[in-house]
């Protein structure tokens, strides 16, 4: 699945090198938006800090009506595979103290005939438990990014051919130029997904999502994401804060990168389920790559 986000009137055209216009295709405009994702995980290194709460509005603004939960996060990425379309991640809880430690490694595969793998590291447990692939039950809750309400299926990369994409409008969005596109999972991949169809409003020019909006098997949006404070570093359009909202638990998550780092030397033996149990392993690891950060 590729995170993907109405009030679109406008026709746009994407200039081309003989001066003609042509405009994307919905799938050509879903592949720029994959590979701009994977430049953001080629050897970087990151700080995040996740925000969860339970919302409400006041004045037609959103506000947790709670006090909120914040994990702060040092995460590291490299692509791997056949033209690096395949990526593994770790991410580590750094704040508060009471979770330190406790970690999720990832492995995304391009290719639609594997699936991805995850891994949660307990440290309370001291013991790694593999995360199940979704089912595509909607009884069932789909496994969470440390608690929060970003799932692993939100996260995933790659896989572009488990879905029909069609542009339904083009237009204006925030003052940038966008195509709507919704993507729909074939048959097979309806199986292990909660999400009918995805709605996500590309930045044409800069090929990353502005909106998203998911579906469930019956129509309803069930989960919105709202992306902000995006910047250009190191040539990589990134999107410093995202914004997952739960409608059905009314529940929301930000995830704000705080530091980013591209283009570190990332041993790829730091991306195992050794860094989740061996803390001194793990640790001679992190500060490198700090290290390498400033």
């Amino acid at each position: 699945m590729r995170l993907m986000t109405t009030g679109l009137v406008l026709s746009l055209s994407l200039m081309v090198a003989n001066g003609a216009h042509a405009e994307l295709s919905a799938r050509e405009l879903v592949q720029k938006m994959d590979d701009n994702q994977l430049q953001t995980t080629e050897s970087s290194f990151n700080l995040m800090q996740l925000t969860s709460c339970k919302y409400g509005t006041k004045n037609g603004k959103l506000k947790c009506v709670e006090k909120p939960r914040i994990k702060v996060l040092e995460s590291a990425q490299i692509n791997t595979g056949a033209n690096n379309k395949d990526s593994q991640s770790i991410a580590i809880i750094v704040e508060p103290a009471s979770e330190r430690g406790i970690g999720m490694l990832s492995y995304s595969y391009d290719d639609s005939d594997k699936d991805n793998e995850t891994w949660l590291y307990l440290s309370a447990l001291g013991k790694v438990k593999r995360i199940a692939a979704g089912s595509g039950d909607e009884e069932t809750e789909p496994t969470s990014m440390f608690g929060s309400e970003i799932s692993t299926e939100d996260q995933e990369t790659g896989k572009l051919d488990d879905y029909t994409y069609t542009i339904l409008q083009r237009g204006q969005y925030k003052g940038r130029p966008v195509a709507v596109i919704e993507s729909v999972p074939t048959d097979k991949r309806l199986k292990s997904t909660r999400y009918s169809k995805v709605r996500t409003w590309v930045d044409t020019e800069r090929f990353i999502s502005l909106k998203i909006q998911m579906f469930d098997k019956r129509g309803n949006v069930i989960k919105q994401v709202s992306v902000s404070n995006i910047e250009r570093i190191n040539g990589i359009w990134l999107a410093r804060s995202m914004t997952f909202k739960n409608l059905v638990s009314q529940r929301l998550t930000n995830m704000k990168i705080k530091a980013i780092t591209f283009g570190l030397d990332i041993d790829a033996a730091f991306l195992t389920q050794r860094a989740l149990t061996d803390q001194a392993f793990r640790q001679r690891h992190l500060q490198a790559l700090r290290a390498q950060a400033q």
